[in-house]
């Protein structure tokens, strides 16, 4: 079996374009991935159809951890627009692979190794203002039998906070832990906002919220400060989604500056980078959470791999809380009951493309803007998110 051709398909989701990748073989199978990279698919799909395209075709997607590793090596700057692009083949050769021998990616992967992989809800508060919107709307993610969810309520802070600024976010919190009670998890995500001092002030004016983990709270390419953070808190600390390259994810383990560490599966090399990722966390004792904020796609092989990887702890789900023609884009999709990640069936991913519903929403230019621009917090998710 060889790769034979490589097309791209962009699409829209409101506030997002996904873009997926679809390789085509001599048997007539198809792979599908996704090369969704947060307001920059342009800049991968050029990246795919000018060298991706040249690397893959001719190749046998069974050679899959080998064609991977090559490509990260060639491609020598690194970063995450050819990593994006890298890593949505990958995904597409594990598809392959699990079609041609009639079994799912998360076999592929070594198997089932868990009896549920539970999801927690991101998304949801899109349009919140007031402590008492973000309440309500976590009250509708509880009643749909999420028991973890994960809020960003710091505005568009950016490394020092006012006394005013803190007691805002912190009276959403209180606000949302309230509301739902002491048993569901709240991720608390800060995307890298503040500096260490004020990430450890913030965090301890949040400590008797119990947050689940306190995400990215310094800038993420700084690890360093992390550490001190880390020292200062008594809850776990979780990072890694801006990370792309196994190497960052080394040195992000060996610093033992949180507890849960989240690569983006879409974005790191793929499924088989992941794996060693999860195998450096599992030596440190560490748990992996995968980040996924994008379409489908992602979300389907992540799920695959949530399913097969023990120190998987839970995974992101932004799918009930998206366009409501999020899941039409691909067929035999239905990934989530009540908080939990159903397991997959049916050979490769268990998804196929739906190319007319792709192309019915066409992509847009620039459709998010800045999370340090008000807007975001006024336009989050309110292109039509799911009842």
């Amino acid at each position: 079996m060889r790769i034979t051709q490589l097309d791209t398909v962009l699409t829209n989701a409101g506030l997002r374009n996904y873009l997926f990748v679809q390789l085509t073989t001599d048997t007539g199978l198809t792979g599908l991935g996704e090369a969704s990279l947060e307001w920059q698919e342009r800049a991968v799909e050029c990246l795919l159809q000018d060298w991706v395209a040249e690397q893959v075709i001719g190749a046998d997607p069974h050679d899959v951890a080998t064609l991977a590793a090559n490509m990260i090596r060639d491609q020598y700057q690194g970063g995450p627009t050819i990593l994006t692009a890298i890593s949505s083949v990958e995904v597409a050769c594990w598809d392959l692979i699990g079609k041609a021998n009639g079994r799912p990616v998360h076999e592929l992967l070594g198997g089932q190794a868990r009896e549920s992989l539970p999801a927690y809800a991101n998304g949801w508060y899109g349009g919140a203002v007031t402590p008492a919107d973000y309440a309500e709307r976590a009250l509708h993610v509880v009643r749909r039998g999420y028991r973890a969810m994960k809020f960003d309520p710091f505005g568009v802070a950016w490394k020092e906070m006012t006394a005013g600024e803190m007691r805002e976010a912190e009276s959403i919190v209180a606000a949302v832990r309230h509301a739902v009670g002491d048993d569901v998890e709240l991720m608390i995500e800060v995307h890298g906002r503040l500096s260490t001092a004020c990430a450890i002030e913030m965090g301890r004016r949040l400590a008797p919220y119990r947050p689940a983990w306190y995400e990215e709270p310094v800038s993420p390419w700084d690890l360093d400060s992390l550490a001190p953070v880390h020292k200062a808190l008594p809850f776990p600390l979780a990072t890694g989604e801006r990370l792309y390259m196994l190497e960052e994810f080394e040195r992000l383990t060996t610093l033992r500056a949180c507890e849960f560490v989240q690569p983006d599966l879409a974005h790191c090399g793929g499924l088989s980078v992941g794996r060693q990722i999860a195998a450096l966390a599992a030596a440190r004792g560490q748990r992996v959470a995968p980040h996924c904020s994008i379409g489908p796609v992602a979300l389907c092989a992540a799920v695959h791999f949530g399913w097969a990887t023990p120190n998987v702890a839970i995974q992101e789900n932004f799918a009930d809380y998206d366009v409501p023609w999020r899941d039409a884009l691909v067929r035999g999709w239905n990934p989530c009951r009540n908080g939990q990640y159903l397991l997959p069936e049916g050979p490769g991913l268990g998804i196929e493309l739906d190319q007319a519903v792709c192309a019915a929403h066409p992509p847009l230019k620039n459709p998010f803007p800045s999370l340090w621009d008000n807007r975001w917090l006024e336009e989050f998710t309110k292109a039509g998110a799911k009842d």
